[in-house]
């Protein structure tokens, strides 16, 4: 069965994982739109680059990159709870998880700004874990700063994660005022530089608009449709499950992996919370909540005992995400 191939650590998971990213998005390809729009990025930066991600790509080629993009993803984030030993023993799980959760609109499919900073955001995860067990944290966290001020560039609701860093100092480290100084240095140092850049070429009235959205009133809801709803109900009944599994685990866990579990769940709240940054709302944005719910479910599907649950729970999320790819 799926997951059971998945909890082992064997090589011929890698392929396993690609031909089910690839079974995901055959809805996708085999409906493809007459025309992508490129990725543009943040004004920040198209206003003095005009960068067009995927400009000259088809619609196939958008699709197929995005298709290998997120491979890339699932197997870094893989590596990374592998290292970190959070599912008690190495696997695959996490990378099938991801891709999975990365199929599941069809929005998903396609290149933009959420996908590009997922690198990022698992980037980061894996300099947040490791901060538990260093001494001295103030150097990451400096480069810690700078890399959610580089995402920001690319995505603006991404500049949020400057509060998780200052969380994990909360669940990871006794309280020391220049750990939680550094970040902030390593987030100025960006953008001072970009104003520098904008001052100069007598553009600086175009910088302060960057910070626009930072104002922007936060809506009361979300525009979904019944699609939307009924193509996650699977996923919300997977992670009720992780939390029945976790109750038993939690506290027979080490510390680590029981602070590392409350990072995650900050990131998923932070993630949420930050959609209405964007002047555009897409479900694009829930991209960023892959990683970590993916990390929650691998916990669930390697640790629970009821094989039959796990294994017809996974078969009926992949089943709604193709169904609902060809309605």
């Amino acid at each position: 069965m799926i997951i059971a191939q998945h909890r082992k650590f064997t090589p011929f998971n890698i392929l396993f994982v690609s031909i089910m990213g690839l079974i995901l998005c055959l809805g996708i390809f085999l409906h493809l739109p007459p025309k992508i729009v490129p990725v543009f990025l943040e004004p920040a930066v198209n206003n003095l680059i005009g960068l067009k991600i995927g400009d000259n790509l088809t619609p196939a080629q958008n699709v197929f990159t995005t298709l290998a993009l997120t491979l890339l993803q699932a197997f870094f984030l893989n590596s990374i709870i592998n290292h970190f030993n959070f599912l008690g023993k190495p696997n695959f799980t996490v990378a099938l998880l991801y891709m999975t959760l990365v199929s599941l609109f069809p929005p998903f499919l396609v290149l933009s700004p959420p996908l590009i900073c997922n690198f990022i955001t698992i980037w980061m995860l894996g300099k947040l874990f490791n901060i538990y067990k260093l001494s001295d944290v103030k150097g990451l966290m400096f480069d810690l700063g700078l890399i959610v001020a580089i995402g920001s560039l690319i995505y603006f609701p991404f500049i949020v994660m400057m509060l998780l860093l200052w969380i994990s100092l909360v669940i990871f480290r006794p309280f020391n005022w220049r750990e939680w100084i550094t970040p902030l240095l390593g987030f100025i140092t960006i953008y001072f530089l970009l104003g520098v850049i904008y001052l100069w070429i007598d553009r600086i009235a175009e910088f302060y608009l960057i910070f626009k959205p930072l104002g922007y009133f936060f809506p009361t809801e979300l525009g979904l449709n019944l699609y939307d709803y009924l193509v996650t109900a699977p996923i919300f009944v997977a992670l009720l499950f992780f939390l029945y599994v976790l109750k038993d685990h939690f506290f027979k866990s080490v510390v680590h992996l029981r602070k590392s579990f409350q990072l995650l769940f900050f990131m998923i709240l932070l993630t949420i919370g930050s959609f209405y940054l964007n002047s555009h709302i897409t479900i694009n944005h829930f991209l960023l909540c892959a990683p970590p719910i993916a990390i929650y479910l691998a916990f669930y599907f390697t640790n629970s005992k009821s094989k039959w649950v796990y294994e017809v729970l996974y078969l009926i999320i992949i089943l709604t995400i193709i169904y609902f790819q060809f309605i």
